[in-house]
């Protein structure tokens, strides 16, 4: 499977030797939905609606029928036990699982349905609960099952700041089947969730809400998200690299700059409120567009020469799929691969072995791996490897 790390596995390996296992499904569908359009978030109501009238899509459950495609050569070996309608049921059956279905069949979901199904799955017994969603999601299933059940989230959410995940949803699949069959160890994996009003006004304000008996495969468990530090080489660090940055743009080319104080050190040098949490786009050094989402973003580069400035995110090293889906699939293979531009503090990129994507796209995401450069000072540039 090109672009994931090599365990050594593969569903084939499995199928003459396999125990029979029982395996828990639950899919949030609107998990994601506010990311593109740039909401930074689907929790309540009334975004998901706003998110609806801007265009968003369902990405989740795509992503559970990516994480499942990678295990039908197992499915005689696995017994699903699947939320109903699209909660599960519908994206197994897409996938050729047949699964015992808990709970109602829902036009709307809600949290609530979510902690009703994993308390149910929890009460039957599984041997590992999979979740398709994002914090809020993570924080539901903890609710409903704490420490008392293995579990593992399969990334579609917007924030994501827990450790309960894996960095994708293929990574998911692999995780799940040296877990099941392999013995990987159970580790407890922080949850962790924003103020979604706070985030969207520009503040981050995480908690720490328990945590989760997670499978533990570090190289394709995401890590906990890790807070800027404020110190003041920190901060001299980011200077240089954005006076680096500005020396180096070019007239007459859009740049799409994601969220991170790093980046937003580029905008202050230029005399320009930038955005902390949103991408933003800058023309012959000037702001010309604030918060953007996909939409904004595709009408402004269209015809035009672009480029993409994003720092990864400290402490799990994803520099797109990981609160910047504004920057789609659809906008990066517009930009391509060598209009991408990374900057880092050397503090920041001491804690990462390497760089991660997640773009929901799993064939761009295996063009984007490889070798990179990263600028993490002034005219100094690290190479690291996106994998």
């Amino acid at each position: 499977m090109a672009g994931i790390v090599n365990l050594g596995i593969s569903p084939s390996q499995f199928k003459r030797h396999v125990s029979v296992k029982t395996v828990g499904l639950i899919v949030n569908p609107i998990a994601g939905m506010g990311g593109a359009v740039g909401l930074k978030g689907t929790d309540g109501k009334e975004i998901l609606e706003k998110a609806i009238v801007l265009g968003a899509k369902p990405i989740a459950p795509a992503r559970a029928e990516s994480f499942l495609s990678e295990l039908k050569p197992l499915k005689e070996r696995m017994r699903l036990i699947a939320g109903a309608g699209k909660m599960g049921e519908e994206e197994a059956r897409n996938c050729g699982f047949v699964s015992r279905v808990l709970g109602k069949t829902k036009n709307e979901t809600s949290a609530e349905d979510t902690i009703e199904v994993a308390k149910r799955i929890r009460d039957v017994g599984v041997d590992l609960l999979i979740f398709c969603g994002g914090d809020g999601t993570a924080r539901d299933v903890l609710n409903a099952v704490e420490t008392n059940l293995p579990a593992l989230g399969v990334p579609t959410g917007v924030k994501m700041h827990s450790a309960v995940f894996a960095v994708e949803s293929r990574a998911a699949a692999r995780v799940a089947m040296k877990f099941l069959w392999e013995k990987l160890p159970l580790r407890e994996a922080e949850v962790m969730d924003v103020d979604e009003k706070a985030f969207r006004e520009g503040r981050v304000s995480a908690k720490l809400y328990g945590y989760l008996l997670t499978p533990y495969e570090p190289r394709l468990i995401q890590g906990i998200k890790m807070t800027s530090p404020t110190s003041e080489s920190e901060i001299r660090n980011q200077a240089a690299i954005a006076i680096y940055v500005i020396e180096n743009m070019k007239p007459h080319v859009i740049y799409i700059t994601g969220p991170g104080t790093t980046t937003r050190a580029v905008g202050d040098l230029l005399d320009s409120k930038k955005t902390l949490l949103g991408v933003d786009l800058f023309y012959n050094k000037k702001l010309i567009a604030k918060d953007v989402n996909e939409k904004q973003i595709l009408e402004e580069i269209k015809g035009k020469t672009a480029k993409i400035i994003v720092t990864p995110i400290g402490g799990q090293g994803f520099i797109f799929g990981r609160g910047n889906q504004q920057i789609s699939p659809e906008v990066i293979r517009h930009v391509g691969r060598d209009n991408i531009i990374i900057i880092a503090t050397e503090g920041k990129l001491r804690d990462l072995k390497s760089l991660k994507v997640d773009t929901a796209d799993p064939s761009l995401d295996d063009t984007l791996r490889g070798y990179i450069k990263v600028i993490s000072d002034y005219r100094k540039e690290r190479i690291m490897r996106i994998e």
